[in-house]
């Protein structure tokens, strides 16, 4: 494989072409107008352009790229995550056109992409799933019998999807058929597809995922867990690798529960296979990402691998570099996604032009991102502006180093999570481990809680909090905070 194009944009897209350029493989970059400018672009061999700013009119257009692949000789391509990458009808087309998908064949895709026939297709290798129906549901009266079957409270979960579409709590009987119309139209709306299935609740859920890698050649292994439970509209934005609460006898169990998820569907390349942990630290299967994850740097960080060059290799019918037996925990990593969001009024994307962008230093901290000084970040695309990543010889020596790197990255012009990250970074639950998907809920209902952690205005704003004018009293913080403030973002996405 001598030349790969990269199907992606940003971060990700710079993260490859730095694997691809040190395996001597030659890169070419897509962007669309946004992205003229934009560093995976200058720093690919050859880019190209395919489209408007829209998503819908440049990085998804499938035959587009294929096009400009067969005319600059392309014998590769890598997804990303996001876009195409789970994208089965997308995999099939680069098959048909002689070229290898850097991912798991389509038929995997296929099966893990849907809920429902993930749950089936594992049920077969014994991995554990949480109590309720693995089959799709649009009756509501036959809907709510089984709710009542499984014990209140339930979700109501969108069998096509993910990121929190979809998806409902139900506390009891009385609300059930409001909220599974709800989640239904969610669903049709962000799917095409209204489909859904319950599971029963689990209190005190930890969100745990298991990094996969399987070959052509027979052979799967897992790279250990990754903690995800930090999150805001189901959505991560904190992730550290390993989890403060797997014992070596439970890593080995959801381990080996992943391998078994791979082997359920004849799996290759890179995946992760998601789990949930109760209070008692049972574990069940939610579902496999057939890709690479955002934050898959922390697992490269404690494992010292190259997870890209991992999925080139395998993709070129390669053994994989390690076996199960050749891989352990070195210290650990933590990594702190910044979004450009207001942290103050709900996590409301926030846009504007980097005025001032200063990476802290290469040695307190990995920053894998796609932006310079100077820059606008763009309102068509996630606002992610970049993954902020430590590595330490134990985990408290790795919050406290994300402490300090929070407090050097340097960034103006728009609001960033930054300030959310260095506040769960001091939180008494976060550092005693102590914590599970609910944090938000539980801690930062009113986000003016900040202030009381941050207890100078210079700690303040070296968290990146952009302070209103006038006097920096509680109240005046208060009100600053509950304002219904509308979010130009918003304004420029309908």
């Amino acid at each position: 494989m001598k030349k790969v194009l990269i199907a992606n944009r940003g971060e990700i897209a710079r993260r490859v072409i730095r694997s691809l350029k040190k395996m001597n493989i030659a890169t070419v970059a897509i962007y669309s107008d946004a992205d003229a400018n934009a560093p995976h672009v200058h720093e690919a061999d050859e880019a190209v352009y395919v489209g408007k700013s829209p998503s819908s009119e440049s990085y998804l257009q499938q035959d587009v790229i294929l096009k400009y692949c067969k005319e600059l000789g392309v014998e590769g391509i890598h997804p990303g995550y996001g876009f195409l990458s789970e994208n089965a009808g997308f995999a099939r087309k680069v098959k048909e056109a002689g070229i290898k998908f850097i991912g798991p064949s389509p038929e995997a895709m296929e099966l893990m992409g849907d809920k429902l026939s993930a749950k089936q297709a594992v049920k077969n290798y014994n991995v554990p799933l949480v109590p309720g129906v693995d089959e799709a549901i649009t009756d509501v009266e036959a809907a709510k019998k089984i709710a009542a079957e499984v014990g209140f409270p339930i979700l109501i979960k969108a069998s096509a999807g993910g990121g929190g579409k979809g998806m409902r709590l139900v506390e009891n009987v009385g609300e059930f058929e409001e909220q599974m119309k709800m989640a239904q139209s969610e669903a049709r709306s962000s799917f095409g597809d209204d489909a859904v299935f319950i599971e029963k609740f689990v209190t005190k859920p930890r969100h745990i995922e298991i990094q996969v890698f399987a070959d052509q050649l027979g052979n799967v292994v897992y790279l250990f867990e990754r903690e995800c439970s930090i999150q805001r509209r189901h959505q991560k934005v904190i992730e550290e690798a390993p989890s403060a609460i797997l014992s070596p006898e439970l890593r080995k169990k959801m381990g080996e529960a992943a391998v078994a998820v791979c082997k359920a569907c004849n799996y290759e390349g890179a995946g992760t296979v998601e789990f949930l942990l109760d209070a008692e630290l049972n574990f069940y299967f939610l579902e496999m990402n057939t890709r690479l994850q955002v934050e898959h740097p922390v697992t490269e960080e404690i494992t010292g691998t190259d997870l890209v060059e991992w999925q080139v290799r395998v993709a070129r019918g390669e053994r994989l570099p390690k076996l199960q037996d050749e891989l352990s925990i070195h210290g650990h990593s933590i990594e702190v996604r910044v979004y450009a969001e207001d942290t103050l009024n709900g996590f409301i994307p926030d846009i504007g032009t980097l005025n001032r962008y200063r990476r802290p230093r290469k040695d307190l901290a990995r920053v894998d991102d796609a932006f310079e000084e100077g820059m606008e970040v763009p309102i068509y695309y996630d606002p992610m502006i970049a993954k902020l990543v430590v590595w330490a010889e134990t985990r408290e020596e790795a919050i406290d180093k994300m402490i300090v790197a929070i407090n050097n990255y340097q960034i103006s012009g728009l609001k960033t999570t930054l300030d959310f990250g260095k506040f769960v970074m001091m939180h008494p639950a976060f550092q005693s481990g102590d914590f599970d998907t609910n944090f938000v809920k539980h801690y930062f209902q009113d986000p003016t809680v900040m202030w009381d952690m941050f207890k100078d205005e210079k700690q303040a704003l070296e968290a990146g909090i952009e302070k209103i004018w006038g006097d920096l009293t509680e109240k005046a913080n208060k009100n600053a905070a509950s304002r219904n403030i509308t979010s130009t973002w918003k304004l420029h996405a309908h």
